[in-house]
């Protein structure tokens, strides 16, 4: 892994072609493809180490996708193809990743602003100033980590955790836990913590079951095998799926058959008392919030939000030059998954490629008319 190239030796501002922000499999996958391209670019992670998305996850998580669909471009995930990768080997992989292809990584390095000034772009850090012709957001679905209301109306000695911030059983306080959502995150957990615990599972929608193996085979070998995971949310089915949420390799009826309870959703506290939906109280000494995540791009100034909602098509904004990359649903069910995001990420490379090309003959112009035997101080640089 290549170290921070992004300072400046005299203090002013360290100018890129693009900027990429997340050193996620997102911010990975485009920098393999830019390096290709022999771009200028730099990969700007927030955190001291890279992919903290998947390090803040519980220690046993085991991926539902086979290493053979577990890859990012151009490096094979070691081990056994039809095998399913646990958390620790996903980290070490997207480790030996950055160091396979020598990326520019910049950790520690948080963007506190984005925004456009002069015709660039300009990104805010704590120690420094950045500026790029092209930006790419690959900061991924799992941005803030949500909490209903009512847990503000719980007791002080009652244990909350979000599921970010649960690693294992032991953690956990002695007695009734409640997992509070019916995703594939609370059926995980609820079904591990029922090993050690009395777990009970407040279930808000229901989502459909698949089985994480059919007729010998791996599910997402059957989705590929018929195209499922290909449809993109411009077309009939697509915007079908892109509405329902499946759980794979978990299902109500499984954990009924690890003593777990199911709950309908949790709408009210008070105490140690939490009420649900259909009148029903449980006194709980633990509440693992397995609630989802809400994304928080207040600190890009830029205008393409509508409602807070982003305005983009497969990832490319109305701001040109402005992308965003790693997003559930971008453009197929495969978006936000380690082994599908290549396919955003070659086409959000194409389109650099492509704005860097079209502003090169008004950039060569520029320089002409002023110098024209004198390169600019940063070209080549």
């Amino acid at each position: 892994m290549n170290s921070d190239s992004s300072h400046s030796d005299d203090g002013s501002a360290q100018h890129l072609e693009v900027a990429v922000i997340g050193g996620g499999q997102a911010g990975l996958a485009i920098g393999y493809y830019l390096k290709q391209q022999g771009c200028r670019f730099v990969i700007l992670e927030r955190a001291s180490e890279l992919a903290p998305a998947w390090r803040e996850r519980w220690d046993s998580l085991t991926l539902f996708t086979p290493r053979r669909y577990s890859a990012l471009p151009g490096l094979p995930f070691p081990g056994d193809p039809d095998g399913y990768p646990t958390r620790d080997e996903v980290i070490a992989y997207l480790e030996r990743y950055a160091e396979s292809f020598q990326l520019p990584i910049g950790l520690d390095s948080e963007v506190k602003k984005l925004e456009q000034d002069d015709g660039r772009f300009r990104l805010e850090l704590d120690d420094r100033t950045i500026t790029a012709d092209q930006v790419v957001v690959a900061t991924g679905p799992f941005q803030k980590p949500f909490v209903p209301k009512l847990a503000e109306e719980l007791s002080a000695d009652v244990f909350q955790a979000h599921a970010v911030g649960y690693r294992k059983p032991n953690d956990v306080p002695d007695g009734t836990v409640l997992v509070v959502g019916g995703g594939n995150t609370g059926f995980q957990i609820a079904k591990e913590l029922s090993t050690t615990h009395k777990v009970v599972l407040s279930v808000g929608s229901r989502q459909k079951p698949l089985p994480q193996r059919l007729l010998g085979r791996d599910l997402f070998w059957w989705l590929t095998k018929a195209g499922i995971l290909n449809k993109s949310i411009e077309s009939r089915l697509g915007r079908k799926l892109s509405t329902r949420d499946t759980l794979i390799g978990s299902s109500p009826r499984e954990l009924k058959r690890y003593g777990v309870e199911l709950k309908p959703r949790a709408v009210d506290a008070d105490g140690r008392k939490v009420r649900f939906e259909d009148g029903s109280e449980l006194e709980v000494d633990a509440v693992i919030w397995a609630s989802g995540y809400r994304p928080d791009h207040s600190w890009i100034r830029l205008p393409v939000f509508d409602d807070g909602r982003l305005r983009h098509r497969r990832g490319v904004t109305d701001v040109p030059g402005l992308y965003f990359l790693g997003l559930t649903w971008q453009y197929t069910r495969g978006s936000a998954l380690i082994g599908w995001v290549r396919d955003d990420a070659e086409f959000i490379a194409e389109q650099i490629a492509a704005y860097q090309a079209s502003k090169a003959p008004a950039a060569h112009e520029k320089v002409g008319a002023k110098a024209p035997a004198q390169a600019r101080p940063d070209e080549g640089t």
